[in-house]
């Protein structure tokens, strides 16, 4: 299968690279091809000569969003559109990451794909923009909804823990807003899984299990043997974030589960985050023998 991976360079991109070697992936990122410029992005695509196109690229900063709704918005929904377009004139498949930030939070059981989107944020927006404008475009799409992702080669939730922990030895992490993290390794190997599947549609992609973002926190530190460190829990409110958040935000595993795909619980995943860590000495091997 050849694959044209755009946003090799991120996080989520650099673990894909990893997980899906043997296949045939040419991998892009903004050097190659600005997806906000569709001239790019059809030099790009037409040179690659790709069956399956995934977008990783991604403007993520969900605080920055509200700061910067125009560059969000040409990133996330008018760069989806380039792609989409650049895909149905060379007949390829396109598969978007999108987020489960498209909805509001006030669910009392996992989403669906057919439920409906509420962003609260502009980060939210755009991806849902994003998200409309791969149904509109492309011939055939799949989109993958996923949620807190953590990966070794990024600067995601999990590291910014860990870091803090270097130098204080107390924490207050938000413990009002509920969801299931997802390592990047665990999400390109479903990824890759559905694109052999040639599905089309949109797939709720998740590590199984659902926490807080305090719960998440006290488990990375954990396994992190940082067993001296205190978390303390916070409300939402008293965090002070510009972009307001979905408190919760789990999605069914039931759209993915129908392609006899099962993602692993997200604490068994922390487990390889950290030893990936560690591999790429991003954290100290220290106190690993005082474990227990």
């Amino acid at each position: 299968m050849r694959i044209l991976l755009m946003g090799a360079k991120g996080m989520l991109g650099t673990d894909m690279l990893r997980v899906w070697q043997g296949h045939e992936v040419i991998a892009a990122d903004s050097a190659e091809a600005d997806i906000r410029d569709l001239h790019q992005v059809r030099a790009l695509v037409s040179s690659a000569h790709p069956e399956w196109i995934v977008l990783t690229a991604a403007y993520t900063d969900v605080d920055g969003s509200e700061k910067n709704r125009d560059l969000a918005f040409a990133v996330n929904a008018i760069g989806a559109e380039n792609v989409a377009r650049a895909a149905t004139e060379s007949r390829a498949a396109l598969f978007y990451v999108s987020t489960d930030y498209v909805f509001d939070g006030n669910a009392t059981r996992p989403y669906e794909p057919t439920d409906p989107i509420r962003p609260l944020n502009v980060y939210g927006e755009s991806k849902a923009a994003g998200e409309a404008a791969v149904r509109e475009y492309a011939q055939h799409w799949c989109i993958g909804r996923t949620s807190w992702l953590f990966g070794a080669h990024g600067n995601s939730f999990p590291e910014k823990i860990l870091r803090a922990s270097e130098t204080r030895p107390e924490l207050t992490v938000v413990s009002d807003q509920v969801g299931s993290p997802t390592f990047t390794v665990d999400l390109s190997s479903a990824i890759l899984q559905l694109l052999d599947k040639n599905v089309c549609g949109i797939v709720h992609l998740t590590n199984s299990g659902s926490c807080s973002w305090y719960e998440f926190a006290c488990e990375v530190l954990r396994q992190a043997d940082r067993h001296a460190i205190r978390v303390l829990p916070v409300d939402s409110s008293n965090a002070a974030r510009p972009a307001k958040r979905p408190k919760y935000s789990i999605l069914s595993p039931a759209s993915l589960h129908q392609y006899g795909i099962e993602m692993r619980n997200w604490k068994e995943a922390v487990r390889n985050y950290i030893a990936d860590l560690r591999n790429i000495a991003k954290l100290s091997p220290k106190e690993q023998s005082q474990k227990k």
